[in-house]
Order: C-alpha cells, then structure tokens, then sequence
C-alpha cells in the first residue's frame, strides 16, 4: 500500500477527517518530515494553510528555512503565515531553556491561528473543533523518542502512550508512519527540503536518542523500533484499564469542597498500592512523581504540616489531607507561617505583628483585633471556616463550648455563621476571627512577646 493510501486511510479511520468537511493549519518547518506532511495533504485533496514559526535561532539558516517555507506556498498555491520570535528574549524573561520558549511561543500562536480559523473566543475542553485543525509531522521515531524520554523521565504510565494522534484541535497524522519511509516517499516524489544543523547535536536529549541510545539497541534487537511502536499500542490499552481503576478509586477517597479536594488519612493510607494512588491524586496539582514518597511520609506528620508545589498545598488538618490552591484568596485552609505578615483570604485580610509586651501593658478591646501569648502558639497556624463540631475555650472561661452555642448566643444568623473563619494552633482554635480568642491562648502576665492579628473583613 503506498504511503499516501495509508495517509487517507489513517485520517480517516483514525483521526476521522473528511477532506470535504475540514481545513488545517500545517505546522511547516522545512525539513523532509513536515514537507512530506504538506505534499500528502495537497495530493489528498484537503484544505490548508501553511504555518511557519521563525525563532531566529540560527541566523542566515532561520531566514533560508522562512524563505524555502515561503517558496512551498507558491509551489502548492497556498497561503504561507509566518511568524517572528525573539526566542532568547522571551526565554530569558521567563527562565526558561530555549527549546522550552520555543515550545510555548509556537504552540501560543497555533492556539491563537485555530480559535481565529474557528470564529472563537478562546479554546476549552469541551469545544468540539468541526472548522479547523493544527496538523503537525510528528512520526512514529518521534513516537518512540517521547516514549524513551517519558520512561527515563519518570512521568508515570501517562507517559507511556507516547504521542497521541489527537488532542484537542490538534492532529498528527504521520504517526503511523517511520522517518524513512517519508524520506524514501520525499525522494521518490522528487520533494526538495531543508536540514535543520541543530538536528544534528547530541547536547539535546531527543537527539542523543536518536543517534546514539537507539541504534545501539538496535544492535542487540534488530526490531527494536517495531517493538516499542507495539509497546506502545499495549500501554494505550493498558492505560484504559488503568484509569477506569485510577477513577473509581479516587471517588470513592475524595470530597470535592469549592476550589480544595478533603481525602480522609486513614482511608487512603489503606488503599493499595498507596504510592501508584498519592501520585495520581497529586501530579494534576503542580506535584512530581519524585514526590510522591514525601507525600506518603506526610500522611503520619502532625497536624498542620504541609507539602507545597508551584500551585498548591497539601495540607495535614487533623484527620484529613486537604489539597488547596496556594493562592489564599481561592483558598478555604490556609497555612500562616512563623513571619506571615499578611493573609488575603476570602474572609478579608489579615495582618500580623509580633511585639514585646511588658506586664500590666493595655490589650485592645476591639473584637477585630487578637492579642495572643506567643508562647502558647506552635506553627504553623491553619485558617479555615469553621465547622460543625469545632469547639473552645471562651476567654474568661475554664470550660469548653461548642461554637454552634457560642453563636445562638451571640445571636448570629445562619448567613453570618457560614462567613466565620476561625485560627488554630495544632488542633486547638486561638481565635474566632473577629469575635473571640480563646482562653488557653490570653496573654499571662509573664510574657515577654505576644502575636497580635489585625483583621480587616471583606467588603
């Protein structure tokens, strides 16, 4: 079967495009695969244009690839959109290595070419895409690459099912085939392409696979391509398993409250295997899977520990571990740290001080201020709603009540129970934000320091 009757029939039975009823954006860089991409699109009868990402990396060599890109419009009559990036600039602003800014810059603007072609507003997962796609050359080596790369990485059986022909707007319709066979179908068409040098240097991981971990394979398994290709078929399938497991587990052990997910302790500690069910519980939450052995020893930590990634914390409040948004004003259990000086939360704002204290000093009568003796305080501290249960010792008083009474007492409404926050200290609550500190926590007259909390409510 010829390379392009294997292309249509892959578009069609895999990808389910009909060449009447959708266009394209190819993705073009000039070298044989994506070349290959655009002659199997025009001969198969689609409607496309052309993208080309300049990244200004390779001087006289990037302006040749833009031009050759250029020519390929002309060629096949086709509409060329090419665009210029300041890589290193952007790079640089943003720490990131080159060919990680050269990923988001392209993959921003194919974002911004589809929602244009499609006449949206933005792009969301539940958007069906029936107008225009993004198309790129990635092969079934590329496939093996990023399988090779995912194992040695790290990343989980996710990363197992290598490329995926289709996510979203965006479509690989070469996977099925390998690098030579488009370079053998490139000759034989008499396609003309370009080389890219940097393609050619082993400092990049993908390369060095390329040239120099995959063939020495091959040396010892002649078929070693067609193997991992097949791998990666099984890990597909084996990944659906997986994940109808992964799912019913995690619905069963998870309660969904506003932006925080509530799991119980010891509910989770008795599920198996409990490293394969923490990592796929946290790696959606900024969490590597390098981390997951620091997240198990966390499930027997003290109350008020916590473990936090670039976007969220995990949190030990009492009998639960709490996942919430680092972002305190998305949160509803925030952790104030030993020199906290200000707490956005939903409930307002917090500021606090720490100041030396003498004996027989005033304390402020506000009932929006609290004086606490810094002594009786472990950190961290949690913020967080109260709840029903919760209980304290009222200042003034040597026995416990519950806060549900202390409310019918201080003759709160229902609306204005559901907007109280209190602040505890290892199980026990210091404060009622805004009403009253609790007893355990009053300044005696031995302190030498004390945390005063300044709370300013929402508007």
């Amino acid at each position: 079967m010829t390379l392009l009757k294997r292309f249509s029939n892959y578009c069609e039975q895999t990808l389910g495009l009909i060449s009447t009823h959708h266009q394209f954006v190819l993705a073009v860089s000039g070298g044989v695969d994506s070349v290959v991409l655009v002659d199997l699109f025009d001969k198969a009868g689609f409607s496309f244009v052309i993208a080309h990402c300049n990244f200004q990396l390779r001087g006289e060599e990037s302006i040749r690839d833009e031009n050759f890109v250029t020519s390929l419009g002309l060629k096949y009559n086709k509409q060329v959109l090419v665009k210029v990036f300041n890589t290193k600039q952007f790079a640089s602003h943003h720490q990131l290595s080159i060919q990680l800014a050269a990923r988001q810059l392209r993959y921003h603007w194919f974002n911004q070419l589809v929602i244009e072609k499609n006449e949206l507003k933005e792009i969301h997962p539940p958007i069906i895409f029936n107008k225009c796609f993004l198309a790129t050359a990635h092969h079934a080596d590329d496939n093996i690459e990023t399988l090779l790369l995912n194992f040695f990485r790290g990343t989980g059986i996710s990363g197992l099912h290598g490329i995926l022909p289709k996510q979203g707007y965006l479509l690989r319709p070469l996977l099925f085939a390998k690098k030579e066979e488009l370079i053998s179908y490139a000759n034989q068409e008499g396609l003309l392409w370009v080389e890219d040098s940097s393609n050619e240097l082993d400092k990049y991981s993908r390369n060095f696979l390329r040239h120099q971990i995959i063939p020495l394979m091959k040396t010892i398994y002649p078929n070693v391509d067609d193997n991992l290709l097949n791998n990666i078929e099984r890990f597909k399938e084996v990944e659906a398993i997986y994940n109808t497991s992964i799912n019913q587990t995690k619905a069963k052990l998870i309660e969904v409250k506003g932006n925080e997910l509530h799991i119980p302790i010891l509910k989770l500690k008795k599920q198996s295997p409990l490293n394969t069910i923490v990592f796929e519980i946290i790696k959606d939450y900024g969490f590597t899977a390098t981390q997951t052995a620091e997240v198990v020893k966390l499930l027997d930590a003290t109350n008020g520990s916590y473990i936090a990634s670039n976007t969220h914390r995990l949190i030990i409040n009492r009998n639960w571990l709490i996942v919430a948004p680092l972002t305190t004003e998305e949160a509803t259990n925030i952790i104030i740290e030993e020199g906290n000086n200000t707490i956005l939360f939903k409930g307002g704002e917090l500021q606090l001080q720490i100041n030396n204290y003498t004996n027989n000093q005033p304390l402020s009568a506000e009932t929006t201020t609290a004086t606490i003796d810094i002594r009786e305080i472990e950190w961290p501290l949690l913020l967080r709603p109260f709840k029903q249960g919760d209980y304290f010792y009222p200042l003034g008083m040597l026995k416990k009540k519950k806060l549900s009474k202390f409310f019918i007492d201080q003759k709160l409404s229902k609306t204005e129970k559901e907007k109280v926050w209190v602040i505890e200290s290892n199980k026990r609550i210091v404060w009622i934000v805004g009403y009253r500190i609790d007893n355990r926590f009053k300044v005696k007259p031995s302190a030498s320091s004390v945390l005063k909390i300044n709370w300013k409510g929402a508007n």
